[in-house]
């Protein structure tokens, strides 16, 4: 599958977000996510978009990550990461705005 948009070639595109779906463009719009945050042993990491990474640290804490969200899977099935995946697919690949802070549980 060709991650490229028509006619946008000066750009390098890293595949798709695993966890909005968006087109990843190398740059300041993407970050590493470590699945299992590294604080708790993993190793792993992975291209996001910085607004899904950050997004992901503001609902849950490192422990919660490593015990029960550490696939994407697993993430887009938390009730707060839905609806933040629902708003942000409409926004633009390269959108880095911060999303709105949440209370970790």
């Amino acid at each position: 599958m060709d991650n490229t948009p028509p006619g946008d070639t000066d750009r390098r595109y890293l595949g798709r977000c695993p966890l909005c779906g968006r087109v990843l463009i190398d740059g300041p719009s993407v970050d590493r996510h470590h699945w299992v945050p590294r604080s708790q042993g993993g190793r792993e990491a992975v291209a996001l978009h910085k607004v899904c990474h950050r997004m992901v640290h503001r609902v849950l804490d490192e422990r919660t990550l490593a015990t029960a969200y550490s696939t994407p899977e697993s993430l887009r099935g938390h009730p707060e990461i839905q609806r933040f995946v629902a708003w942000v697919q409409k926004k633009p690949a390269d959108y880095v705005d911060w999303p709105k802070r949440t209370r970790r549980r």
